[in-house]
């Protein structure tokens, strides 16, 4: 399986504190991957570098054979690569198919062309609320987005994502402030999503979430990749085991022992 996102030697610092240093893996098309580690791994850091929000100092990003480092996001994105953030973006104040038409943006040709498609009864209008009625989205295209439940408002984000016909799709803790029902209903969507053909790579903290919809995990800690494999066997690798749980639980497992979950 050929990879549509390979990322090599990627680095950066701030102020002269590293942050991201020297990670390498790749991301296969079609595949879905996690992308984990403890709070301040880099892995946040390493979403900006790849969707062009902040310029890595060292390394190269390849997407679908192409090297875009230093392409903006909106170029990125034109490219075939979509983002969502932890925290919920979408305009409150608009209607569930506005917010979606504005991830239809990267294919305008210009501010007129991104005012335009808002008016009533567009083609681009039209697309939205098909895409929208295609991905299942329990609620009114019409309604407006303040009004809706925080899990409606997740999977529309999502949707919005996908208005701009990504190839790959980058999702910073989707399931973040989700309850269990919500969150067996994201994964359902998003596995919808990938059956689609769109790849995906996800950072999160729910390792059950991740076990449930990622087949294999790559690892940061303090900037640096420390495993890459199936997701079930992460909590198996003693460095995985250290960066969870501290000196004593790696060394334990080097020698043999448990699988403390890493969640």
């Amino acid at each position: 399986m050929s990879a549509l996102l390979s990322i090599q030697g990627l680095s950066k610092s701030f102020g002269g504190l590293s942050v991201i240093e020297d990670v390498s893996f790749d991301v296969p098309e079609g595949a879905r991957v996690a992308l984990i580690g403890p709070n301040g791994a880099g892995k946040t850091t390493l979403f900006n570098l790849l969707s062009g929000v902040v310029a890595q100092d060292a390394g190269t990003i390849t997407l679908d054979g192409r090297i875009i480092d230093g392409a903006p996001s909106r170029k990125r994105i034109g490219l075939g690569m979509a983002r969502s953030f932890q925290n919920i973006r979408l305009m409150p104040h608009l209607s569930v198919v506005e917010n979606i038409m504005l991830g239809q943006h990267c294919r305008s040709g210009g501010l007129g062309a991104l005012l335009t498609p808002m008016r009533a009864g567009g083609a681009d209008r039209r697309a939205a609320v098909a895409l929208l009625e295609e991905m299942g989205v329990e609620t009114s295209a019409h309604a407006v987005v303040a009004t809706l439940p925080y899990g409606v408002r997740k999977k529309i984000e999502l949707v919005r994502a996908l208005a701009a016909r990504p190839r790959l799709l980058l999702l910073d803790e989707p399931a973040a402030g989700l309850n269990d029902a919500e969150t067996v209903g994201l994964r359902d969507f998003l596995m919808r999503i990938s059956h689609g053909g769109v790849t995906l790579l996800v950072v999160e903290h729910d390792m059950s979430f991740v076990r449930s919809l990622c087949p294999v995990s790559v690892v940061l800690n303090f900037g640096r990749k420390i495993h890459e494999g199936p997701t079930a066997r992460v909590h198996h690798d003693p460095a995985v085991l250290e960066a969870y749980l501290g000196a004593r639980h790696g060394g334990g497992a080097a020698a043999g022992g448990g699988g403390a979950d890493v969640a």
